[in-house]
């Protein structure tokens, strides 16, 4: 405890707690000193008062040593000030005169010598004496000598320091590859975010924390201990500057004397105040007015981002996640180290996020910061393209447990295989091993532990592992049964084309496709020929074996009836199938206007054609009728006499079909394929691109509707001649003239078609248990190609198999429903209707570790919240399900939009990701009675309808 001075003759001595041995009180019985004679005096009173007040409090207490007791113990040993610096200890500066003058005095050996140095004055030290600062570049040896705290509160006792001094204490900092002790701390001006007009300086050490800082902050401004805050500095250029990281020394954060630091508090709602500009703050006074129910909180759609809102509402909804948040719990967790890590930054927006939310005032909140975190470390989140929620969960949940990692420095850990130990061994080892080097809230809450188990097919070896989780991916019961929609050609030209909508095997042929639609037409199989049309084209004509896996949903099939004896490219049957396009001959731009285009439209056509009847007039008319639907014939009058000899003389020069030869290529034009005007339409090129133009010789002959033209699969290029050592499939062009497409092809009778009754029967697909799913995830499965497994006793890659098992379950269990199906030739997503139960999901009969039968809660689960997906694969919305961890109200979250919804509403086919919370963990939050399986509550609303989801 510090003491009165003694007044003395001028000088004054004052006995500090520093040293608990001297606490002197109670003034000297000398009234002045003014000669050596008199200093001696005192000094013998002072060793003798000292000795004697000390009587009370130590048993005993030593005398003012002897002058070369008194330098051996300042200059010399442990406590002098010869020995060496250490890190963080305290020494103190002593005016040089004064020091000097008090070696001269022990070194004479004489107390009654007139070297007596009097008490210590460091007055020369110090600017002033106001605000005791220390002049600028003194020197030590020349200005001031450091002594260790030890000599100095020796000194103190034994000569007293000047009255209203300061000692001046320095801490000794360890800067690379040296310590020195600090004799120019960092002044630091400190300010609040709201008055930053009224700075209050503070020193601190270069090796304080900038928790020091804080601290002294708080302390400075009366803050509760209930507030939350947080620092900033201000650098030379005017910018702001977070210090985030509190546990770093000011030498660290390259903090420097006259630097402003400003201290935030939290808002009410959970905002901070830098965050928010000045044009909203009547707006956020709004805000903090409102006080609505904690958690009750939509998030704003920034473009696309329903995605994020989804698996931000549902991870909000976590309640021990959320109070770990709520009650900063974070702030001594964060790890700005980790190289895997996002430097706490992940979790810093995350927990601003639920601050807000959790706030009470707020109907919405919009997440732009948090969405900027996100695409600055995951760059397939920047923009505002569509994702999937349970991408965006996987990553938040990685970045968030990387940012709170407990674990500064991960160790090196060797994985071990079972090799025949016992199951409870091999997994506590695996689980501590994870924990050496992975220990945060997130595997607190989130993490599991599955058991691996690989089979050679070869030599039978057995591998078995013991892997970590954080969430299930469950894959769904997949249907073997495919739909697909054809259109159905008949060779009758009065017949319209028919719209079938046919079940096949995922698996089948394209045979399995013609046997489906024999099923509804009565065709024989054998008479129907499949093609994929596009852009009035035949992209493909399919042979009856080929998989019907390269058919993409999105493909336009058409099924055309031949004759039964018809083959395209074979000499052997009786009739020939000849590909059949429409073009019609269009005036090109051309500066002589003489150049002709050519446009390929309407749908093509598959003809069967009697070998013995291959001439272009035959042809015309075989046409002529299969187009008679949409097609007039012309009158008696329209026909005009042509050259009846030279239209004979065409019948026997037609080439066969099937021998196509090479010869001089000549183009027709710039021919082109327009749209498409019926169910075709894109922009890609089709399989056969047969080179070189060809075509059949023509004649003039009586008047004709349509002219004939051999080209080759696209359409544009006419063939010449053909060679019989070749088996190119010669396709006819029908060319119209404008005027005669005019006036004698009707094109929306073209373009009709009619619906078959199958159309509107829809493929019903039977609602599958969640327990089934996660059955599905258990069995055993071989693995895939492109995923061998490396055999240690074979010595090589094997396609062993592979079984899952659940040996440890988390406290909050993500099970995520597999809807999104891809494969080589198709993607789909999968609707089913997934039942599962909103309380006591039993997982004992899936975990294979030996359970604790006195402990059933263990394996129970109660579902808290879903995050829904609405639409398909190309567009679609996300909402959530969530349960209110202090109502135990669920509500519906559709972005900004909030309303309340019982429980028979949360079963849908949206549902997509399933959080649920094991029982005991639910008791232990929420003990109150009732609470921990609170009853449904009425919805306020509608329940939310698939159909009228708003669609990004």
């Amino acid at each position: 405890m510090a003491v009165d001075p003694w007044l003395f003759g001028g000088l004054c001595f004052r006995f500090r707690d520093q040293n608990p041995e001297v606490a002197v009180e109670g003034p000297l019985p000398i009234s002045n000193c003014g000669s050596c004679e008199r200093r001696r005096t005192v000094m013998a009173a002072v060793a003798a008062n000292v000795a004697a007040a000390a009587e009370d409090r130590e048993p005993q207490r030593e005398e003012v040593p002897g002058l070369e007791s008194q330098r051996r113990q300042i200059e010399n040993g442990e406590s002098g000030r010869e020995r060496p610096l250490r890190a963080g200890e305290s020494w103190f500066l002593v005016e040089q005169h004064w020091y000097k003058q008090w070696e001269v005095y022990v070194q004479g050996g004489d107390q009654d010598s007139g070297t007596f140095p009097g008490c210590i004055n460091n007055a020369d030290l110090f600017e002033d004496q106001v605000n005791w600062r220390l002049k600028k570049g003194l020197v030590e040896g020349e200005d001031y000598v450091l002594l260790p705290a030890a000599a100095w509160h020796y000194l103190v006792d034994w000569y007293g320091l000047e009255h209203g001094q300061p000692p001046i204490e320095r801490k000794v900092v360890e800067l690379p590859s040296v310590q020195k002790v600090e004799v120019y701390p960092v002044e630091l001006l400190l300010v609040r975010h709201s008055d930053m007009d009224t700075p209050h300086t503070a020193q601190f050490s270069h090796t304080d924390s900038v928790d020091l800082v804080l601290r002294t902050a708080r302390e400075q401004f009366l803050v509760s201990p209930q507030e939350e805050t947080r620092l900033w500095i201000k650098n030379a250029e005017g910018s702001f500057e977070r210090l985030c990281n509190t546990r770093v020394t000011l030498l660290d954060a390259a903090l420097k004397t006259g630097q402003v630091v400003i201290m935030e508090t939290r808002n009410k709602d959970g905002t901070w105040p830098s965050a928010q500009p000045q044009a909203v703050n009547t707006a956020l006074e709004e805000e903090e007015e409102f006080q609505g129910q904690p958690g009750i909180c939509g998030l704003t759609n920034l473009g696309n981002t329903c995605f994020m809102n989804s698996a931000l509402q549902c991870l909000s909804n976590v309640p021990q996640l959320t109070e770990y948040f709520l009650k900063n719990r974070y702030l001594e967790e964060l790890n700005f180290c980790n190289p895997l890590g996002m430097k706490g930054e992940i979790a810093e927006a995350y927990a601003d996020l639920v601050k807000q939310a959790w706030s009470g005032h707020h109907r919405s909140i919009v997440p732009h910061v948090f969405k900027t975190k996100v695409g600055h470390f995951a760059s397939q989140f920047l923009g505002y393209q569509q994702h999937d929620s349970q991408e965006l969960l996987s990553f938040l949940l990685d970045g968030l447990h990387e940012d709170l990692n407990r674990v500064k420095k991960k160790e090196y850990v060797e994985l071990c295989d079972a090799a025949g130990r016992p199951d409870q061994e091999v997994a506590q080892e695996a689980w501590q091993n994870h924990k050496r080097r992975n220990d945060s809230v997130i595997v607190d809450t989130f993490h599991g532990l599955f058991k691996s188990t690989l089979v050679c097919p070869d030599c039978g070896n057995v591998s078995v592992t013991f892997d970590p989780f954080c969430y299930l991916s469950v894959p769904l019961p997949v249907s073997h049964k495919r739909v697909m929609e054809v259109f159905f050609v008949s060779m009758d030209p009065r017949r319209k084309p028919e719209q079938h909508r046919l079940v096949v095997p995922k698996k089948g042929k394209i045979s399995d496709l013609c046997v489906a639609l024999a099923k509804h037409t009565g065709m024989s199989p054998e008479r129907m020929m499949v093609a994929d049309v596009f852009s009035h084209r035949f992209y493909k004509i399919y042979q009856l074996e080929e998989s019907l896996s390269s058919i993409l949903d999105r493909d336009d099939i058409f099924i055309y009836e031949v004759s039964g004896r018809s083959a395209i490219g074979e000499n052997s049957r009786e009739d020939v199938v000849l590909p059949i396009y429409l073009r019609e001959r269009t005036p090109a731009r051309d500066y002589n206007n003489s150049y002709y285009g050519l446009m390929l439209f309407g749908h093509p056509l598959l003809v069967s054609v009697p070998r013995d009847r291959l001439s272009w007039d035959a042809l015309y008319h075989i046409l002529l009728y299969r187009l008679s639907r949409y097609v007039t014939r012309p009158s008696s009058d329209d026909e005009d006499d042509g050259d009846e000899k030279a239209d004979m003389e065409d019948k026997d020069n037609i080439p066969k079909p099937g021998h196509v030869a090479g010869g001089s290529s000549q183009d027709s034009g710039p021919e082109q394929a327009g749209p498409s005007s019926g169910v075709a339409g894109g922009s890609r090129a089709p399989v056969d691109n047969s080179p070189g133009p060809s075509h059949w010789p023509q004649r003039a002959r009586r008047k004709h509707l349509f002219t004939l033209q051999t080209v080759n699969s696209n359409g544009t290029s006419d063939r010449s001649t053909f060679n019989e050592d070749t088996h190119a499939q010669p396709y006819i062009a029908i060319d119209w003239e404008p005027e005669m497409k005019k006036r004698y092809y009707d094109e929306v009778e073209a373009e009709g078609y009619v619906k078959h009754d199958c159309v509107g029967y829809v493929l019903k697909k039977a609602p599958v248990r969640l327990q089934e799913c996660i059955e599905l995830f258990t069995t055993v499965e071989t693995l895939e190609k492109e995923n061998p497994w490396y055999c240690p006793t074979c010595k090589q890659h094997q396609l062993a198999t592979k079984k899952l098992d659940l040996w440890m379950l988390p406290e909050t269990l993500i099970i995520h429903l597999k809807r999104f199906s891809y494969t080589k030739f198709s993607r789909e997503k999968l609707d089913t209707l997934v039942e599962f139960p909103i309380r006591d999901l039993d997982f004992s009969e899936f975990v294979i570790k030996p359970q604790n039968e006195s402990a059933p809660e263990l394996y129970k689960y109660d579902l808290i919240a879903v995050s829904n997906h609405y639409g398909g694969l190309r567009d679609g919305h996300y909402t959530t399900f969530a349960c209110n961890k202090d109502s135990g109200q669920w509500h519906y979250f559709d972005d900004n939009s909030v309303s309340p919804v019982t429980e028979n509403q949360i079963e849908s086919k949206a549902a997509y990701v399933l959080f649920y919370q094991r029982q005991d963990v639910a008791r232990r939050l929420q003990p109150q009675p009732g609470l921990a399986d609170p009853p449904a509550s009425p919805a306020c609303g509608s329940p939310p309808n698939s159909e009228f989801m708003d669609v990004n």
